[in-house]
């Protein structure tokens, strides 16, 4: 049996044969390519096309990559009729073929990417822009490790008396609470069925997930996720973990949602970003040499960060309500603030041993695509590092109270739009062709936004003007 293929991203048939031959139950496969709002596009296959995918791809149309949020083509992209919307080659991502939990019939997974038909990286696919920069870095000689945390709200399947979404019953017993009960041992109990099946799920795709815990809002949870010394691994991890989070809270009669800011009176969902920095030897070069003296590459990097944040929102807030979510107070960031141990702040390092010292990026809501996510966040790092930027002083206490004047970030997803799409460093970030997409993507959601008669609408003015 042949065991290699022409594959460019290093697929072999005998991966996808030793996965067979231990899985004789599974029926069909899940193929998933994550597109810029980082949606799963791909197709269900049937067992027997498995090997044939490895060995030679799947066609997929160009277009794919330049769909909006509804999945309607975005011609702006240059990625539809400019090309006649031909086919491209997507080819399995090594590693990533697992089992599904609890599919019936059973069903696999695996991820892919998108390739030109002579074995190119096709630019527009997001997985490639993190991985020019994890690149670019290693040429540097430094290696990037982290993980991502996941915020999410757990919903009932329909709307209250008021129309409104509202926390769904727990389902163990279906007693409901309308509380924020934050940090609530018990309160978790009553959903308990449903994480024990999230984690098996994450253990079936190899996924370490970690601790579960009641967040500052009604129905509102996070699990973290093992740090990973591979940043294309952590990204990994949390797009399937959310895939996971969302079939099985299906299977039990909820609705997973992952939007920034879905209950106007309550916090938002945030997907903090843990990074830090190895050298070739394996040390963690953001560890202090001296006690009581912060390395010069940690302070870098967070100088770099906060110069290139406001440009770089877009990445971290990329939907019309992940604007919602920043508000004084809120948990989430409204300026470009770095801290010590302080959630105030949108660049926390958090307290702990120095050995294991990172940055928390805080800026990023859950709805946002955690590879454009950490290439834009490395990109800010390499910036910093590169011009040895200062990050200023430190904010302690209340970063709320200083945020006033601080206009480098911007106010609505408008001016965050126009701010990316002139943005030279975020176009080196993301690459020329993924930045071009995804700012055309965002524009045209943007003018979709705009022109929908909304019920605000209706309440403000309908009996009033």
């Amino acid at each position: 049996m042949t065991t290699q293929t022409n594959s460019p991203s290093g697929a072999t048939i005998a991966e996808a044969q030793a996965f067979l031959d231990a899985h004789p139950e599974i029926e069909a496969f899940d193929i998933v390519l994550h597109d810029s709002n980082g949606i799963g596009r791909g197709k269900i296959i049937r067992r027997h096309e498995l090997l044939a995918f490895y060995q030679s791809g799947r066609f997929l149309p160009i277009s794919i990559l330049g769909l909006d949020i509804c999945g309607e083509d975005v011609h702006e992209t240059g990625l539809i009729w400019d090309q006649g919307d031909g086919d491209l080659r997507a080819w399995p991502i090594p590693g990533t073929l697992k089992p599904l939990h609890g599919t019936t019939p059973p069903r696999g997974e695996v991820l892919m990417s998108l390739y030109t038909l002579e074995g190119a990286p096709m630019t527009s696919d997001p997985r490639h822009a993190l991985q020019a920069q994890v690149d670019a870095m290693a040429a540097e000689g430094l290696f990037p490790a982290g993980a991502f945390e996941l915020e999410f709200f757990l919903l009932a399947n329909d709307r209250g008396p008021d129309g409104r979404v509202r926390p769904a019953a727990d389902v163990l017993d279906g007693r409901a609470s309308h509380r924020t009960e934050v940090y609530s041992v018990d309160h978790l109990h009553g959903m308990l069925p449903l994480f024990s099946d999230i984690y098996a799920g994450a253990e079936k795709a190899g996924i370490t997930a970690e601790t579960m815990i009641s967040e500052y809002a009604p129905g509102q949870y996070e699990l973290t996720l093992h740090y990973r010394t591979d940043v294309m691994q952590a990204a990994d991890d949390l797009m399937r973990l959310k895939r996971i989070v969302r079939a099985q809270a299906r299977a039990h009669g909820v609705t997973a949602c992952f939007m920034a800011k879905p209950i106007e009176d309550y916090a938002g969902s945030g997907m903090h970003f843990h990074v830090s920095l190895q050298d070739r030897e394996g040390r963690n070069v953001f560890t202090e040499s001296v006690d009581g003296q912060w390395s010069p590459e940690i302070l870098h990097a967070l100088g770099g960060l906060r110069a290139t944040m406001g440009e770089s929102m877009l990445v971290f807030a990329p939907h019309a309500n992940s604007w919602r979510r920043f508000a004084n107070q809120s948990y989430a960031p409204v300026s470009t603030s770095w801290g010590v141990n302080n959630r105030s702040v949108a660049l926390r390092i958090p307290a702990g041993d120095k050995r294991a010292r990172r940055i928390e990026h805080r800026p990023a809501g859950v709805d946002a695509n955690p590879y454009l996510v950490a290439a834009t966040v490395l990109a800010g790092i390499r910036h910093g590092l590169a011009h040895r930027i200062d990050p200023g002083p430190e904010t302690t206490g209340n970063g709320y109270d200083e945020a006033g004047g601080d206009d480098s970030i911007p106010r609505d997803w408008n001016a965050a739009i126009a701010a990316a799409r002139d943005s030279a460093f975020l176009k080196d970030a993301l690459g020329e062709d993924m930045h071009r997409t995804f700012v055309a993507v965002k524009a045209a959601e943007y003018a979709r936004v705009a022109r929908t008669i909304s019920d605000v609408d209706y309440d403000l003015y309908l009996h009033t003007v």
